[in-house]
């Protein structure tokens, strides 16, 4: 499991497009060469990164410097960085995703465009695998359309949610980097901001861009976190990812494809028919991400000690670290909430297409545990996501959860099961992991009368039902972090 947190270095792991992204930052006008990839070697007076002001990165930077001088610099940094924009330069992430998906993934295979042969066999798949879905769960189809990527497609159709996962960070990062700025600046501390902003973006732009085209070359879908990514209703197989892996698995390509397409086609189940899940797995997110704080102090030592002659530094120092989740109750919330959440969506899917293969693949199992290994361990996917915002996204309590859901199957049947999605309020919480069969055969509540009774209340009954003991009975004791969005 990689630590490296939203760094501002490319990961070491692909150091020639950080090499390509000097080459391109030099023809913009506004790189001096590789040894100073920010680009403020030759402003006048700067000092370099460890001369004078080197305790503060904005001294280290601007320290010296005369408002005549001053001026220049602007003009210079605005020359390089004329971004204007979000918090993440989202063009610049594209452009190296593009360029990182071309240089070829870690294996050593190249992107190409998907073939018709291909593509009707993803489409066979995925037709297939919504027919065996019909028989093991009450939810139906939320495929539309079946499509077969390339990596480079992946990468467009997903920076849209990528979008929306990065940029509450970003924010919280580009807000640090103002706020190292010294005393004596705060007086023309707006566009000193604003172009710090600006540099942010770059950067960020250049860490998102990399790490999303190094996953690219290894998800072989659209749900590999269990986060929609991909457009709505669209079940997406990567045929060039697909096969690389299930390479060394001993199992029929075929196979590998047609589980794969189970659990492609079962996210889109979930995801198109319980329609606050979106938006309650998006909000978690986004609540953790508010909740973190950048270590401003580690910002400034980090940049202020930057020695040009050895960039690597930069990128060993940010590994140790630079987020801090807020110790607050709301912040525990949020990450119990997206951590439950997470463990629900990949347990029921874990437990619907085992339901779906176990009868008709003989490598059901080798599959399943192969891809709950994947998981629980911290695969690519989730690795990348803890690299752009220092979230770990990972459902821990994967197998818990499809116990759970598997006992729910046989007490309750289908349909009993999966009316539980209806809303947030009737999913297990993380307490009832602990304890699925006090959950599984715990009285359940007749809505029916439910609404009988709340009609009559409002028709002006004086006896007001007391439905507080029946609602704990369903929720249990401890809803923290399951609540309703």
């Amino acid at each position: 499991m990689s630590d490296t947190p939203f760094g501002f270095g490319l990961p070491p792991e692909e150091p020639e497009d950080g090499d390509e992204g000097k080459k391109k930052d030099q023809q913009s006008g506004g790189g001096q060469g590789p040894a100073n990839p920010f680009g403020f070697g030759d402003l006048p007076g700067a000092g370099g990164f460890g001369g004078p002001g080197a305790d503060n990165p904005l001294a280290a930077m601007f320290g010296s410097l005369n408002p005549t001088d001053l001026g220049a610099a602007f003009q210079q940094l605005g020359q390089m960085l004329s971004y204007e924009g979000g918090p993440v330069n989202w063009d610049m992430a594209k452009q190296i995703a593009r360029q990182t998906v071309a240089q070829g993934a870690p294996d050593g295979t190249k992107d190409a465009s998907v073939g018709p042969a291909e593509r009707k066999a993803v489409e066979e798949a995925v037709r297939l695998a919504d027919l065996w879905l019909d028989d093991v769960t009450s939810l139906p189809s939320g495929s539309a359309s079946a499509v077969a990527w390339s990596r480079a497609e992946w990468v467009e159709a997903t920076l849209p949610a990528w979008q929306e996962l990065v940029d509450p960070v970003a924010e919280r990062v580009g807000a640090a980097m103002g706020d190292v700025l010294p005393e004596e600046m705060q007086a023309m501390a707006g566009p000193l901001i604003g172009m710090m902003r600006s540099m942010g973006g770059a950067m960020f732009g250049t860490q998102i861009g990399q790490a999303v085209g190094v996953l690219a070359g290894e998800v072989v879908g659209s749900t590999d976190i269990g986060l929609p990514l991909g457009p709505a209703g669209k079940a997406a197989l990567l045929p060039a990812n697909v096969e690389a892996f299930g390479k060394d698995l001993s199992v029929p390509q075929e196979e590998v494809r047609l589980y794969l397409a189970l659990r492609e086609a079962a996210h889109q189940r979930l995801f198109a028919h319980v329609p606050w899940l979106r938006s309650h797995l998006f909000g978690a997110v986004d609540g953790y991400a508010r909740g973190i704080k950048v270590d401003t102090a580690k910002l400034e030592d980090v940049v202020g000690q930057f020695d040009p002659q050895n960039p690597e530094q930069l990128q060993d120092a940010l590994q140790q670290g630079m987020f801090q989740p807020e110790d607050t109750p709301e912040q525990k919330a949020a990450l119990a909430r997206l951590e439950t959440a997470l463990a629900l969506v990949e347990g029921w899917v874990d437990a619907v297409v085992h339901a779906a293969a176990k009868p008709r693949l003989s490598s059901a199992d080798a599959l399943r545990e192969t891809l709950r290994r994947r998981r629980a361990t911290g695969g690519p996917a989730e690795q990348t996501f803890a690299t752009l915002i220092g979230l770990e996204l990972r459902p821990r309590r994967l197998r818990d959860a499809s116990r759970l859901w598997a006992s729910l199957t046989d007490a309750r049947g289908v349909d009993g099961r999966d009316g539980l999605w209806a809303h947030p309020d009737m999913l297990p919480t993380a307490t009832d992991l602990d304890d699925p069969d006090g959950f599984v055969h715990r009285e359940q509540l007749d809505f029916s009368e439910l609404d009988k009774m709340l009609g009559e209340a409002a028709g002006g009954s004086h006896g007001k039902p007391d439905l507080r003991k029946k609602d704990d009975d369903v929720k249990g004791d401890d809803t923290e972090g399951d609540d309703a969005e």
